[in-house]
C-alpha cells in the first residue's frame, strides 16, 4: 500500500463520525478526499456503541442534524447494497413526576414546529406497546415513532463504501504523527507511512482528537469516560419491534437486542478514563466489567422490567466515550490554525449524529462556514479555561451525571468554580 503524496481533504479517523463526513465531501462536493485511520474502520468507540437513535433536541438546528441522520440511515443500503441495522421502532420517553410532564409537554410543541409528530401517552397506552414494564409510578410518556436503533459498525461500513463508491480513498493502520505548518496553516500530514501534502485536514479521531488537535496547536477539550451497559439473553414475550426506552428518572435507558434487552444508564458518580494521552493500541478494547458501579443501573432496570430479575447476562460492555464540558458536541473550524476543522466529542450519541454531522462538517470544511446556526456544537465556544485538563476533566463529570436530568431555565453547573468572576 502506497500512499498518495497528496490530496484535497484528509479525513483523521475512521469512526461513524469520520467515514460519514468522507462521504459527505466525496457524495456532495466530489472533493479528493483521504481518510486515514490508525487501527480499522470503526476500533474506537463506534464499534461499542449502542446504537439508539433520538433526534429531538432542545435545539432546532441539532434536531436537524439529528433527523438527516435517520433519513440517511434509512436508505443508505440500497445505495451501498450494505445493511446498516436500521430499525425505526420508535421511542418512549418515561416521566415520573410532572416537572419532566411539563418537559414532554414542551418538547411535544417543539417537535411539531419541527415537522416531527410527538405524541403524549398515558401509562397504560406505554405499557401496551411495551408489555414487560412496569408503569404504576409513571405520570406518562412521550412516544416518538420516527425514532430507532442501528448497527453501528454496520452503519460505519456501509457509509465508508458510500464513501468509496464516490471516489474516496481509504487507508487503515495509518497513524497521524504529526503535521508540517506554517503561518498557523497545515501543510501536510505526517503520518507512520509517509507524509501527504493537503489542503484541509478533518479531524474525527474521535476519544484521540485531543491529541491529534493539540500536534496542530488546536484545543480539543474532551475527556474520555468509562460509559457501561449490559446485553442480556432473550426475555421471553419481548417482541423484536419494541420501542426503545428512554427512563430519565431512573436515568436508564434500553433498546431490544437479538430477543434480549440492551440497557445502561449516566450515573450521577461517573468513572473518568485517563488525563493523559488515550493510548493508541486500543483497536477493539474494553475495560474489565464493573458491576459494582453498574449496580445503580441494574437495580433502576429490574423496577422498570420486573422480567429481569430471571434472565441471564449474555455480555457486559465497559469502553470509552468522550465527553465534553456542555455535554454538546464539537463541530467547526478551530481558531487556532486556518485549515483544521474538527468533529469530535459526541457524548454517546455520534451514532444518533453520525450522519448530520458528517454532512454538516463536510459543508462546513468546503465553505468555510457552517451551513446551519450551529453555535451550540461549535469549537469557537471554549475559551482559554477550557485548556487545564482538571477543569475539563470536573466539568465533563458533571455534565455526564446530567446527561438525563430536566433542562430547568437558568440551571447552572457547580463544579470548576470560581473560574471566571466579576
Amino acid at each position: 500500500m502506497t500512499l498518495p503524496d497528496r490530496a484535497q481533504i484528509i479525513v483523521i479517523g475512521g469512526g461513524i463520525i469520520g467515514c460519514s463526513t468522507a462521504y459527505h465531501l466525496a457524495r456532495d462536493h466530489k472533493a479528493d478526499v483521504i481518510l486515514l485511520e490508525q487501527g480499522q474502520l470503526t476500533s474506537g468507540s463506534t464499534w461499542h456503541a449502542a446504537g439508539l437513535v433520538g433526534q429531538l433536541r432542545s435545539s432546532a438546528s441539532i434536531t436537524k442534524v439529528l433527523k438527516y441522520s435517520v433519513d440517511l440511515y434509512k436508505r443508505l443500503d440500497q445505495e451501498t447494497g450494505l445493511e446498516t441495522g436500521w430499525k425505526m421502532s420508535g421511542c418512549l420517553r418515561l416521566a415520573t413526576n410532572q416537572d419532566r410532564w411539563i418537559e414532554y409537554r414542551r418538547l411535544a410543541t417543539t417537535a411539531q414546529s419541527f415537522g416531527m409528530d410527538m405524541q403524549l401517552l398515558s401509562p397504560q397506552e406505554a405499557k401496551s406497546m411495551f408489555p414487560l414494564m412496569q408503569v404504576d409510578d409513571l405520570v406518562g410518556a412521550s412516544w416518538l415513532p420516527t425514532d430507532g436503533q442501528a448497527s453501528p459498525s454496520d452503519i460505519t461500513q456501509s457509509l465508508a463504501k458510500g464513501a468509496r463508491m464516490h471516489g474516496a480513498k481509504i487507508f487503515e493502520n495509518v497513524r497521524v504523527t504529526g503535521f508540517e505548518m506554517k503561518d498557523g496553516r497545515i501543510l501536510a500530514v505526517k503520518t507512520s507511512k509517509g507524509d501527504i501534502a493537503c489542503e484541509k485536514v478533518v479531524n474525527c479521531a474521535g476519544q484521540w482528537a485531543r491529541q491529534v488537535g493539540a500536534m496542530a496547536g488546536i484545543n480539543v477539550p474532551l475527556q474520555p469516560v468509562k460509559h457501561q451497559y449490559v446485553i442480556t439473553e432473550k426475555i421471553d414475550g419481548l417482541s423484536s419491534d419494541a420501542p426503545t426506552i428512554r427512563d430519565p428518572d431512573r436515568r436508564t435507558y434500553f433498546k431490544e437486542e437479538v430477543g434480549g434487552l440492551c440497557f445502561g444508564g449516566y450515573e450521577p458518580n461517573p468513572v473518568g478514563w485517563t488525563m493523559d494521552d488515550v493510548p493508541h493500541e486500543w483497536e477493539f478494547r474494553l475495560f474489565d466489567d464493573d458491576y459494582d458501579h453498574f449496580e445503580q443501573h441494574m437495580l433502576q432496570a429490574i423496577e422498570r422490567v420486573p422480567a429481569l430479575n430471571s434472565v441471564g447476562v449474555k455480555q457486559m460492555i465497559n469502553g470509552p466515550e468522550s465527553f465534553t464540558p456542555d455535554g454538546n458536541f464539537i463541530l467547526g473550524a478551530a481558531p487556532e490554525c486556518v485549515n483544521m476543522f474538527v468533529g469530535a466529542g459526541f457524548n454517546a450519541f455520534g451514532i444518533a449524529s453520525g450522519g448530520g454531522a458528517g454532512w454538516v462538517l463536510a459543508q462546513w470544511a468546503i465553505d468555510g462556514e457552517a451551513p446551519l446556526d450551529l453555535w451550540v456544537v461549535d469549537i469557537r465556544r471554549f475559551s482559554e479555561m477550557h485548556r487545564d485538563r482538571q477543569w475539563v476533566n470536573d466539568r465533563t463529570l458533571e455534565a455526564y451525571g446530567k446527561h438525563y436530568a430536566i433542562g430547568f431555565p437558568h440551571v447552572e453547573y457547580e463544579s470548576g468554580r470560581p473560574r471566571i468572576v466579576s
